[in-house]
């Protein structure tokens, strides 16, 4: 988590574009500048005559409320078209969601059982009152929205274990019964595991905060992961990808860790990758885990035939740069994928201005621009942005407040992923739609042969337009400042 040098993401992003990113910039219409992928199935959707419609205002008069169908009558107006074409396929699609973090799980687990069951079923239920959440992401050993540091081989000052003999996830035995929990609920849920850092005594300098690896624990902490995946394994938890490290350039947070980009290629082509291979581990190796404006950080490593042979694609946040950068990558490496993994609410901001800069950047840009996944970062946390580190996070505010133990408070991100998760499943696939007027858009196809359309109006006006498909049309208008699901 980028701590307490964070900006609200707007002046971040508009103050925080490194010169390397302008460079890579490009017109947020990537679907009518990027070849597609040769397309990967999915039908001609030619059987809807109505588009189901949820609306979410940034005045918060309406929150994911089901508006009147609209109806495919080919009405005769003078509206801007927004065009969706499925022939043209980009990639698939892998979920939307969150960070569960420990401190998430600490605040939910005060709530009464009811009110637990309640909100768990909320979040990752496929029910018609839920959100269907698909993909969460987890800290191996603690993240700053722990209450404490700690890692899984913790050793006394000047002590070493190098066999791995005091390996254990007994620290994070409550996030594991809730992981337990949520996959009875989705079972198809994806996981994403990443560290904030090793265990102390692998460290150079000592501390939790930054420092870097030693080379001569390189082989050691491969085997940290393998037992990490394993351990999971056992219990029932299987983590589809993992990421070395997270923020890797950002060495200020507690607990953190520095790992420049050669240090990182090192680490999987002779370490990581090696273990996980010998170990017959299928984890998806994801690179980088930082922000945009650095993208020649995962390029680099790409770029390195022997680390790049092991990974599976490149992960972001965009705490600086600019989405499109993801575009640039998959251009120069269009065989690995890539994976948008954490962007923050804060407690400073406002929902207006969170679901407008989020719902363009994180869910439709990352979208446009290739990613697999949109994560929001933490899921739940106290009315004081409780509980972190020492050191970590103050301002993070979770998709959810625990209020006490019988009231919780959906928050901005909550909506945000919401209006993807709830109507994009798993194994959707992107396809083309063009941005008319003051609208972004996004769109899909997803596995039961439906399209779902996911509409920004950033403008102080009613956006009048017509959604176009396959020759039909249908007339609807989107309210200032709002963002749309259609599904047809």
């Amino acid at each position: 988590m980028f701590t307490k040098s964070k900006a609200y993401p707007n002046k971040m992003f508009f103050f925080g574009i490194a010169i390397f990113s302008l460079m890579f910039c490009q017109s947020n219409t990537v679907d009518e500048q990027t070849p597609p992928d040769p397309p990967t199935g999915g039908g001609n959707n030619g059987n809807y005559a109505t588009a189901s419609f949820w609306l979410t205002k940034a005045d918060e008069s309406t929150k994911l409320q089901k508006q009147t169908d609209i109806l495919f009558n080919n009405a005769t107006n003078n509206y801007q078209t927004l065009d969706v074409d499925a022939s043209q396929k980009y990639q698939t699609i892998d979920g939307f969601g969150y960070t569960l973090t420990g401190g998430s799980v600490q605040v939910i687990n005060q709530l009464s059982a009811a009110k637990k069951e309640e909100l768990l079923q909320d979040l990752f239920s496929n029910k018609d009152n839920s959100i269907a959440v698909s993909y969460i992401r987890l800290s191996i050993g603690a993240s700053d929205l722990n209450s404490s540091v700690f890692s899984y081989d913790d050793m006394p000052a000047g002590q070493t274990d190098l066999s791995l003999a005091n390996f254990s996830l007994a620290k994070d035995q409550a996030l594991i019964e809730m992981l337990k929990k949520i996959l009875t609920i989705n079972p198809n849920i994806k996981i994403m595991a990443t560290p904030w850092s090793p265990p102390v005594w692998m460290k150079d300098n000592g501390s939790t905060i930054g420092g870097s690896l030693q080379p001569q624990y390189y082989n050691v902490y491969a085997q940290y992961f393998v037992k990490y995946i394993q351990a999971m394994k056992a219990q029932g938890i299987t983590i589809d990808a993992i990421t070395p490290q997270n923020e890797p350039l950002h060495p200020g947070n507690n607990p953190s860790l520095l790992m420049t980009a050669p240090q990182q290629a090192t680490f999987i082509k002779n370490s990581l990758g090696p273990a996980f291979q010998a170990a017959n581990i299928t984890t998806k190796i994801v690179l980088y885990d930082h922000n945009c404006d650095k993208p020649e950080y995962p390029m680099e490593i790409l770029a390195d035939a022997e680390a790049s042979k092991y990974v599976d694609g490149s992960a972001f946040h965009l705490y600086a740069g600019n989405i499109a950068v993801l575009s640039n990558v998959h251009l120069a490496y269009p065989t690995k994928n890539l994976y948008f993994t954490e962007q923050w609410t804060g407690s400073t901001s406002s929902f207006s201005d969170d679901l407008m800069w989020h719902s363009k950047n994180v869910i439709i840009g990352s979208m446009r621009n290739w990613s697999k996944i949109a994560l929001e970062w933490n899921l739940a946390n106290d009315p004081n942005f409780n509980p972190h580190t020492d050191g970590g996070c103050t301002q993070c505010k979770g998709a959810i407040t625990v209020n006490h133990n019988e009231a919780f408070t959906k928050n901005v991100a909550y909506y945000i992923i919401a209006h993807a998760s709830k109507f994009v499943p798993q194994n959707s696939q992107r396809i083309a739609s063009t941005q008319p007027g003051n609208l972004s858009s996004v769109a899909f196809t997803t596995p039961d042969g439906k399209t779902t359309l996911i509409v920004l109006n950033e403008g102080n006006a009613t956006e009048n337009f017509n959604i176009k498909m396959n020759g039909k049309s249908a007339a609807t208008s989107l309210p200032a400042r709002a963002v749309a699901t259609y599904v047809f």
